[in-house]
Parts: C-alpha cells; sequence; structure tokens
C-alpha cells in the first residue's frame, strides 16, 4: 500500500470510502466468528511483521518528520509524530500483550432462567465494523488496528496526514498478521488519502459503520461529533489537573506534578493545570516550581501564586480551559478540596484528575465528586493509559458517559446480546 497525496475529486473520494466500508463489513463478519487463537496468531503475526520491518517503518516514519519539518511543526507536535527503534518495539509489544488477553467475545455476562422456563443469557459480541480518526500519533494505528482484531471489529482508520507514510507501514504489518491467520485482509484498512473530504464521507457511511472513535485536539472532535450520523465514542481534550492538597506529602507533591506535567507532555494524559491548597501554598509551590523551572517548563499563574514565586507568569482565563500538549502549565491557588472540585468541574474535560493528600477523608471527597473518566489519589495522570490499566493498549480515553468511559480497551469495544433457550413456550 502507499500513501496517497494528491487531492481527488469528491465522487472519486465517496466512491473510495464506500468501497472500503463495505470491505470491512464483509470483513467484520468474518471476524467477529474468529476464535481465541486465530485472532491471537494474528497478532503475533502482525507484533513479528512490525520487527521485521522496523527499518522499512522508521524510513516512512523519517519522511513524516522531514515534511513537519519543513512545515515548521511544534516541538510537541514533533515529539508526537517521531517513531525510534524502542517506539516501533513498544507497539510490537503492545500488540503481544492483546494477544494473550482474555478474549472478550463471547463472554457469558449473565444468565437466569424466568418461571416459564425459558433460560436467557446475555453474551458479549463484536460492535462490527469501527471507524478510527486519529492525528499525529502513528502508534494508535497499532493500537487501534490491535484492539479492533483482538475484540472481532474490522476496523477503517483514517490517521493524520502528518504520518500518512508511517502509518501506512505499520498498517501493512497488521494486514501481514491477518492474512497469515487466515482472515480477511480488509479487517484492518488506513484509508490512503491526505483529503479532509474523506473524513465527511466516512462519517456518512451508517449503513457500513457502526462506530466512529475521534482521537485528536478539539477542533476534530468537534467536528465529528457535529457531523457523524453514527454513534460517537468522544476522546475530548486532555486537560487534566493535579491538586495538592494541604495535607499533602512535600516530596510526593513535587515528583507527582514533575511527572504528570514533563514525562511527556504531548500525550493526553499529561498535566496542564496545577491547583494548589491557599493553605499550604506558600511552603509547597516555591519547591514545585524550582522543579517544572529546571526541566524547562514554563509555570502561568493566578496573582496569588505570583505573589508566591517571581518567576511564575501572568495567566488568562484562557489558561484555565487550554490543553498545551507543551512544556507549559498553569497554577491556580484553591480554598481547599472544595475549591479545587469547583475548578476541575468547571474547566476540565472530564478525562484525568488527581489528589496529592495524605488526608483519606479528603481524598475520598475528591475521588467521589470530581465529574471525570479517570480519578487519581497520589499519583501521576500520565498513568491515564490502557496499557498501565492492565489492558494492553486503548484505543482511547473516552471523556463520554455512553457505553465507554475512560480507557477504551478491548472490552469495550464490544456490545451484547440476548440468546433465550426455550423447550416450546408460547405467550399466553
Amino acid at each position: 500500500m502507499t500513501a496517497a497525496t494528491a487531492l481527488q475529486p469528491d465522487n472519486i473520494i465517496a466512491a473510495e470510502m464506500r468501497r472500503v466500508g463495505q470491505a470491512a463489513k464483509d470483513a467484520s463478519k468474518v471476524l467477529a466468528l474468529a476464535d481465541a487463537p486465530r485472532k491471537e496468531s494474528a497478532l503475533r503475526a502482525a507484533a513479528a511483521a512490525i520487527r521485521a520491518q522496523v527499518q522499512i517503518i522508521l524510513e516512512a516514519n523519517a519522511k513524516d518528520m522531514a515534511a513537519g519539518a519543513e512545515r515548521n511543526l511544534s516541538a510537541a507536535f514533533m515529539d508526537r509524530l517521531q517513531l525510534t527503534p524502542d517506539r516501533v518495539e513498544a507497539m510490537a509489544a503492545g500488540l503481544e500483550d492483546v494477544a494473550v488477553r482474555k478474549d472478550p467475545i463471547g463472554r457469558m455476562l449473565d444468565e437466569w432462567t424466568r418461571p416459564n422456563g425459558l433460560k436467557i443469557s446475555k453474551i458479549s459480541v463484536p460492535l462490527g465494523v469501527i471507524g478510527i480518526i486519529y492525528e499525529s500519533r502513528p502508534n494508535v494505528t497499532a493500537d487501534a488496528g490491535g484492539l479492533c482484531l483482538k475484540s472481532g471489529n474490522a476496523a477503517i482508520l483514517r490517521g493524520g496526514s502528518d504520518s500518512l507514510h508511517s502509518s501506512s507501514a505499520i498498517a501493512d504489518c497488521l494486514r501481514i498478521g491477518l492474512v497469515e491467520a487466515g482472515l480477511p485482509e480488509d479487517g484492518i484498512q488506513l484509508v490512503q488519502t491526505r483529503d479532509r473530504a474523506a473524513v465527511g464521507e466516512m462519517l456518512r457511511l451508517h449503513d457500513l459503520i457502526d462506530i466512529i472513535v475521534p482521537r485528536g485536539g478539539r477542533s476534530l472532535i468537534e467536528r465529528v461529533m457535529a457531523d457523524s450520523t453514527i454513534p460517537v465514542i468522544a476522546h475530548l481534550e486532555g486537560i487534566c489537573h493535579v491538586y495538592v492538597d494541604r495535607a499533602a506529602d512535600p516530596k510526593m507533591a513535587r515528583d507527582i506534578v514533575l511527572n504528570a506535567k514533563m514525562r511527556r507532555t504531548g500525550i493526553c494524559g499529561a498535566a496542564e493545570t496545577l491547583l494548589i491548597d491557599r493553605a499550604q501554598a506558600a511552603d509547597q509551590l516555591p519547591g514545585i516550581v524550582d522543579a517544572l523551572v529546571e526541566a524547562r517548563c514554563e509555570v502561568r499563574g493566578d496573582s496569588e501564586a505570583q505573589g508566591i514565586d517571581e518567576r511564575i507568569v501572568p495567566a488568562t482565563d484562557a489558561d484555565w480551559e487550554t490543553e498545551y500538549l507543551d512544556a507549559i502549565i498553569s497554577v491556580k491557588v484553591v480554598d481547599g478540596v472544595e475549591g479545587a472540585v469547583d475548578h476541575v468541574n468547571r474547566h476540565g474535560t472530564n478525562h484525568t484528575d488527581t489528589i496529592v493528600t495524605e488526608d483519606t477523608e479528603t481524598a475520598e471527597m475528591f475521588l467521589s465528586r470530581i465529574d471525570s473518566g479517570i480519578v487519581m489519589h497520589n499519583a501521576s495522570t500520565q498513568f491515564a493509559d490502557g496499557g498501565e490499566f492492565g489492558m494492553g493498549a486503548e484505543i482511547g480515553i473516552s471523556t463520554g458517559k455512553l457505553h465507554a468511559r475512560g480507557p477504551v480497551g478491548a472490552d469495550q469495544l464490544t456490545s451484547y446480546k440476548y440468546i433465550v433457550r426455550g423447550g416450546g413456550q408460547t405467550r399466553p
């Protein structure tokens, strides 16, 4: 497969997307019936292909990186785009991890017998065809394709135009895995055009695609949610918060804030706002700022935070609702856990938020009252990842409340059906 670059007439794109959708629909019928050993074999073969073609993948990524440099893309964006031998190996290892996990299909979710003798079972089944629209990070190609395969779904992947060469090379490996396991190659397809019209056509294929999963910035998510005729599992921005309580251990607070912000600034689980209890702000904030500044992080804050540490530059109202994905953090001094909860629920995106405190009662208040998909106590927000949750990988972090919430792994890419067994009963 080669990465298409030229813009095409809308009617050609519409026809191509319908062809892709129909091929996925046909493949989904086979994948839904594939047993666990065959799916595991396909995932292992895909991992082996990634390792065997690591140089091809890195050369493809070098083309994307060169094009990104020419366009003067930000350092944070380039970090998300870049593949290294270690990152390629992580993709292969991730597929193997998904491969060995328990098959999410055919699970008995519940069963009961009615007084009339009818035996009713609730069984997990695939969703069908899943369309994934994502930006920049080529490793999503492996994660999304692998999870869809594990859960018996066909996948249509529409990666960012900036990563098309990289994603194409990775998708080729996934398709090799399908073929080697005797499964339909079109179970995983990558849309081979940079033309944005393909996204619009994809969102209208409600007769062929069962679920859309967008993964990217606010503009992408808003467009998908506004235009899609297909149900959406939304992955909105990750405006993640760290709240340092008056009862926080100073060293733990410093370590967690630094890791949550700076381990990888370009991922959705990176902290963007630090909230600190007014009761201990003067004592705790300077040490935290020391660590951030030493790591070359710009610190913006409200007037009270600036009064505590002169290295903090002024924040604006927009900062509380900005996903930087860069070495920038905003700081606000709040009135205890009540103030922190109010700020997070007002400005957050229901993604991931954490409290640092040694006070169990305060922690429980934060955990129960924050309305986010992931809420943590004494842990970095960078753990907001399907792999770290023991899911092997994730297709995104769902910030909505319907169907799936938090990390969306293979188990979350399923639905269910009821099977009713009788012995000749008729309804009176």
